[in-house]
């Protein structure tokens, strides 16, 4: 016998590839690209925003069914898929997130330039919706048998205010079975999430007895008084490290030109890779907020109580991060491998941030393609390189979810 140097040990990546099962599914993908961007232009032109999902879940239930899942809607929203494995105590859970950023009546037809895609949510998350419709395809194709379930969902709440309720649910529902969950949000496959990104989200309101513009001027203005906080806030130092960020997304309030308002108020998001430090953005915020209000009325000199300040969360986003030595990431690193796709860490906040809060193993990555202009009407998706992003997924999961032998 060869000494144990001498010996070549194959790789169990290009050994999954090679089994004729997997080289089924492997060959449908090559072959059925265009199919799986029809699939995505047909969800994307389906308006989801957030908390009104459910026209494009029904098209999504459709899709997964008609790849011989076993698919229900929950009491959330989420469409869920069930491919039974051997192993009834252990599941792989793959989730796409339904909704976008985008209002109902946003235009959301998709329009073809060159190779690109462009519509609002191509890309984020239609290659996402996507490439799960793709891999429930690639699964059914190849035959294969599983030790561990694999679930494929479409999940509700990702984007905006809606607090991740989608996945919240999914792993409240699936937790103690759940090995390992693969959040497959937008396109590209040159990255990895391992590190969910900590994040508060508040409304700021501020009320007043309101006006005219010309008679009761000097009156306090609570759209002033927001514009000191915002201001008094905006001036705090950031720290680089942990890397934080904020955000005012929205500021609405006021009747007319010619009137005082009575209430103004304020979304903001802040975030940070650090629980303490997001903790400590909001403190300031609220000091910050409460100081630009109590400006505003010793400016007009109007009585302590002329202007009411209340503050309301619009959710919170736990932070998490999926160890190094993870068997998840060795995984996914070695069918990056096989593939001669070369990937990075990433930090981000998306679905995997509730597993990862959990000590569950879970990360996010691409559904393949590129894209661009994510939540703007200019957002674009180009298929090009669909394919491998499609393999790795199919790989990565196979390989988790174990085929039976």
């Amino acid at each position: 016998m060869a000494p144990l140097s001498a010996r070549v040990v194959e790789d169990p990546v290009t050994k999954l590839a090679d089994d004729p099962r997997c080289a089924r599914g492997l060959a449908w993908i090559d072959n059925n690209s265009a199919w799986v961007t029809d699939q995505q232009i047909r969800l994307t032109e389906i308006p989801a925003p957030e908390f009104k999902e459910a026209r494009r879940g029904a098209a999504l239930k459709e899709l997964l069914a008609a790849s011989g899942l076993q698919v229900r809607t929950d009491k959330t929203g989420n469409v869920i898929g069930e491919r039974s494995g051997s192993d009834a105590k252990s599941a792989i859970l793959v989730a796409a997130h339904l909704d976008t950023v985008f209002p109902a009546n946003t235009e959301v037809h998709v329009k073809r330039k060159d190779t690109r895609l462009f519509a609002p949510g191509i890309s984020d998350n239609g290659a996402g919706l996507a490439a799960l419709v793709g891999l429930a395809r690639a699964l059914s194709e190849s035959r294969l048998h599983t030790e561990k379930t694999i679930i494929l969902a479409g999940d509700v709440g990702e984007e905006g205010e809606g607090n991740l309720r989608g996945i919240r649910a999914l792993v409240d529902a699936y937790g103690p079975r759940l090995s390992a969950v693969i959040a497959v949000d937008g396109p590209s496959s040159d990255h990895i999430t391992t590190q969910g990104i900590a994040s508060h989200r508040l409304e700021v309101t501020i009320t007043g007895p309101g006006g005219h513009s010309w008679s009761d001027f000097g009156a306090p203005n609570p759209i002033t008084a927001i514009s000191r906080g915002v201001v008094r806030f905006s001036s705090i130092s950031i720290p680089g490290d942990p890397r934080s960020s904020y955000n005012f997304g929205v500021i609405e309030g006021g009747t007319s030109v010619n009137s005082i308002p009575s209430r103004a108020a304020v979304k903001v998001d802040l975030r940070s890779e650090d629980e303490h430090e997001v903790a400590r953005l909001e403190a300031a915020l609220r000091d910050a907020m409460q100081s630009g209000m109590n400006d505003e009325v010793a400016a007009t000199q109007a009585a302590r109580d002329a202007l009411q300040i209340s503050f309301r969360s619009l959710g919170v986003r736990p932070a998490g991060k999926l160890p190094d030595d993870s068997p998840l990431l060795a995984t996914i690193r070695s069918v990056d491998r096989y593939l001669s796709i070369r990937s990075r860490l990433e930090r981000s906040s998306t679905d995997a941030n509730i597993p990862l809060s959990l000590g569950i193993p879970a990360i996010a990555i691409g559904g393949g393609g590129k894209g661009g202009g994510s939540h703007t009407l200019d957002e674009w998706y180009d298929p090009a390189g669909r394919e491998l992003g499609l393999k790795r997924l199919f790989l990565t999961v196979v390989s988790l979810a174990g085929p039976e032998r």
